[in-house]
């Protein structure tokens, strides 16, 4: 039974346009982020696609996907945070240029906490492609426990759990360059130094607030043929989560 999840949370946050021949090469990107930027995700943040990327593998003629939710957990959630078994994450790949997806990745959960699983299936056709995100019935590449990597060499290899944030943001200078969003309370709504900007600080001056923050990550190796089969060696890659 293919189950339906409405309701998506998901758009392209960096889509990747990589060329793939003897080596994997990134043509063109949209570059952006996205970490609670609504009220929405702020009482839902396992919905919070934060990051989506894509560059070369270990080899040539593997390819490397991967999708960053729930930033920013702190050290002292970082125990016990785990992905919501309710929800089916997806990567999407275009092969054919046209902006609609040709593959899916979709990875569920069951379980909470340590003994949380993950199961990946793809990348294979959608059922039906869009905001409907119904589950796949066929496709199983790789399951096993959360926080461990999974797979083979070969084939897919699969991280699924807590990381280091790797998305940079000077998040004082951010408020002062867009004040309505500094918070109206906490020790950001008090910035030191001047109180506008317009412009980020240069290298070496900025500060990464996310140092030290946590971000629930699947991370996904396997051979590009995997993606470029039936189409072309430029792919669109963009990331779903639905309920």
């Amino acid at each position: 039974m293919r189950k339906p999840f409405s309701r998506a949370r998901g758009w392209s946050i960096l889509a990747a346009m990589a060329a793939l021949g003897a080596t994997l090469a990134v043509v063109s990107s949209s570059s952006a982020s996205d970490h609670q930027d609504t009220p929405e995700v702020e009482l839902s943040p396992r919905m919070d696609v934060n990051d989506v990327y894509a560059f070369p593998g270990a080899s040539a003629d593997r390819i490397v996907l991967a999708m960053t939710t729930s930033s920013p957990i702190t050290p002292a959630q970082s125990s016990g945070a785990a992905f919501d078994p309710n929800l089916l994450y997806q990567l999407k790949i275009d092969n054919t240029g046209d902006g609609v997806e040709d593959k899916v990745i979709q990875i569920t959960f069951s379980g909470s906490g340590t003994n949380q699983q993950v199961t990946v299936r793809g990348p294979v056709a959608p059922a039906q492609t869009g905001t409907m995100n119904t589950l796949v019935s066929s496709g199983t590449s790789v399951m096993g426990a959360t926080n461990s990597n999974l797979g083979s060499a070969t084939g897919m290899q699969v991280f699924a759990g807590i990381r280091d944030d790797p998305f940079f943001l000077d998040l004082e200078q951010f408020f002062r360059i867009v004040p309505d969003r500094k918070p109206v309370s906490g020790p950001l709504s008090q910035l030191p130094d001047q109180a506008t900007a317009s412009s980020f600080r240069p290298a070496g001056q900025a500060v990464d607030y996310l140092r030290g923050i946590n971000t629930l990550a699947i991370v996904l190796e396997m051979p590009a043929v995997m993606l470029t089969d039936g189409g072309t060696r430029k792919l669109g890659v963009w990331g779903t989560i639905s309920r």
